[in-house]
């Protein structure tokens, strides 16, 4: 395989630590949220080019994931059985605390030679955090304690005697040991596309994680971002969700995705496209994720379709590259059939997408002799 550049494009795949896949719909998924399971995915993906893996965090059924693993163990679970992926553990704050997370995390990455990072996800569904009892503040209150959360994080791992006085969290000359492999401190992700989540993010994460679209209204996120990390002294990698669907023609990935359409779950997305509504009012600017996804979006739960990543190897790496051009560092990949599809990826998409990259490269390198 090509040898992947420092600013070549990363890839993740979203880890089915959950039940019912990624696609709200009656459609067969050749998927399996069990453990051996997905070693086999976690080995396959690594040997085809994946850097990243992203396990899920629920404690609530919704949208078919009656059944859920816990994240941070689940991708220990995993790290054991690989070599070279990174995986990427989801963290509510709330039921977690920094200095638990801290510890937690830090071990791991001793014991899997660094190849452990964290996901703090601020939470959109209150009916989850009423069901076990934890606190729900307004949603920039979330973004807030979520930064708090990662400043919290970053010092208890890069300070000894540390000390933090904030609204929700607070450290006395606390000391760390051992701390991280990682240096300065384990990758930290972090997702949303309101305001309150593109400012956090300019602050404090390393990685910021959106729904998926065009590459025209990616753009404008993504400048947004790096314009206000710019300011902040900051720098924010952005990845960006997608749903692909590699078929040998066109014809036969867009009847995939008619077939997924088709056989949606009415009850289930109409019940999430509820509590994405009533997440987005929340919002400052009075809309949040999903505010612009029709029901077919929906379909997948992060928008995965609007990417459009659908079609031939050639089609696909193509998109890739154009995505890349307006700032995406990472996809973040679902699959419907995840073993035999991450393996097709590999083989006929990634290896042209590092084609294309070397073919740009070359360009500029000719232009600017």
């Amino acid at each position: 395989m090509t040898q992947v550049k420092n600013d070549a494009i990363k890839f993740a795949y979203w880890v089915p630590n959950v039940s019912g896949g990624l696609v709200v719909s009656n459609i067969k998924q050749r998927t399996d949220w069990s453990y051996d399971y997905n070693v086999k995915l976690a080995q396959t993906a690594e040997n085809s080019g994946f850097e990243y893996a992203l396990t899920q965090i629920r404690f609530t059924a919704g949208y078919n994931a009656e059944n859920q693993h816990e994240s941070v163990s689940f991708s220990h679970g995993i790290l054991a059985k690989t070599e070279k992926l990174k995986v990427i553990a989801a963290i509510l704050p709330g039921p977690w605390k920094p200095a638990l997370a801290a510890k937690q995390l830090a071990t791991i990455d001793h014991l899997t030679n660094g190849r452990i990072a964290i996901n703090v996800v601020s939470g959109w569904f209150r009916g989850e955090f009423d069901a076990i009892g934890e606190e729900w503040p307004e949603h920039d209150q979330r973004y807030a304690r979520s930064e708090e959360f990662i400043r919290a994080l970053k010092g208890v791992w890069t300070q000894d005697n540390f000390s933090f006085d904030g609204k929700f969290y607070q450290f006395k000359d606390y000391t760390l040991s051992p701390k991280p492999i990682q240096k300065p401190h384990i990758e930290i992700f972090q997702g949303g596309s309101s305001r309150a989540a593109r400012d956090m993010a300019s602050r404090v994460s390393d990685w910021y994680f959106t729904n998926g679209n065009t590459p025209e209204e990616l753009k404008k996120q993504i400048d947004d971002i790096r314009e206000k990390a710019k300011a902040n002294n900051h720098d924010v990698k952005v990845g960006v969700n997608a749903f692909i669907i590699a078929r040998d023609t066109e014809e036969e990935a867009k009847a995939v995705l008619q077939e997924i359409i088709d056989g949606a779950n009415v009850e289930a997305v109409k019940a999430f496209g509820d509590a994405t509504k009533e997440a987005g009012a929340a919002t400052a600017e009075g809309e949040g994720n999903w505010a612009k996804s029709t029901f077919e979006d929906l379909v997948q739960y992060n928008d995965g379709f609007r990417t459009n990543l659908i079609g031939t190897p050639q089609q696909i790496a193509e998109r890739i590259v154009e995505l890349k051009s307006v700032g995406v560092d990472l996809i973040l990949s679902g699959f419907l059939h995840f073993i035999e599809e991450v393996e097709y990826f590999g083989e006929k998409v990634l290896s042209l997408v590092r084609e294309l990259e070397a073919a740009q490269q070359n360009q500029i390198t000719a232009k600017s002799a």
